[in-house]
């Protein structure tokens, strides 16, 4: 397992003001903690200088794949990760907002329980929410509860931190059709119904920004996405398996 290959996927919308830092951290730390590995930048169509400031990173463990126009974070996170040659495929957001060494535990996790997925959860963490906006907490909260009615799990969907078996990674993102915020839900749901076993790792956000997310807009969306998405999940492998 010393010798796995790592790949690290992190979609990117219009992020030229923290990239450049993002992946030179990132390869830093692959490159001290893992014996193989590679790097994904997934560029949901930026129209800022963000794939510019990729392109201008000379190290041949970086890729950089994406699309136009901008299709949404679960298009650009799809697209990284079947992308990935790696064994054990993770991905985190762009500012790294679980800290670059998250990653590291997350995998640690994934390999000692002989998982097939882990996930980051900022519920299992004694400060997981520690600095929220009120808003934002509130939204989260209710967003997790009404996960847990529509799928009965009560992982943390929306933590932008999540590790895969490549098997379980191809399998599943081959079948998702989400490409908004709720594709996460979509994930773990597809996780369910194909039987995967999850691990959790607690985690807090060390690395606090501005959320891109319009927390009211966004949340009513997501809300009646979850409901969409559990019927939809359901219907299509049911539709594979009338098929076989």
């Amino acid at each position: 397992m010393q010798n796995t290959k790592i790949s690290l996927v992190i979609p990117a919308y219009n992020e030229a003001a923290i990239i450049k830092n993002t992946v030179e951290a990132a390869l830093e730390f692959l490159e001290k903690s893992f014996f193989d590995y590679e790097l994904i930048i997934s560029d949901d169509g930026s129209t800022d200088a963000t794939e510019a400031l990729v392109r201008s990173i000379d190290n041949p463990k970086l890729r950089l794949v994406g699309h136009k126009p901008n299709m949404g974070k679960g298009a650009a996170v799809r697209e990284g990760i079947l992308a990935a040659n790696g064994e054990l495929v993770v991905y985190t957001d762009a500012d790294l907002a679980y800290g670059i060494e998250a990653v590291g535990e997350l995998i640690n996790k994934l390999r000692s329980k002989n998982a097939d997925i882990a996930v980051g959860s900022r519920k299992l963490h004694p400060q997981g929410y520690e600095d929220y906006p009120l808003i934002r907490l509130v939204a989260s909260r209710l967003f997790s509860f009404l996960t847990g009615l529509a799928a009965g799990f009560r992982y943390d969907t929306q933590c932008g931190l999540k590790a895969f078996s490549s098997s379980a990674a191809r399998e599943i993102f081959s079948r998702s059709e989400c490409n908004g915020f709720a594709f996460d839900f979509e994930v773990m749901m597809l996780a369910k119904e194909l039987s995967y076993s999850v691990e959790q790792l607690p985690v807090k956000i060390v690395n606090h920004r501005d959320s891109k997310v319009q927390v009211l807009r966004d949340s009513i969306r997501m809300f009646g996405d979850i409901f969409k998405v559990r019927i939809a999940v359901k219907k299509r492998l049911e539709r594979e398996i009338d098929s076989d």
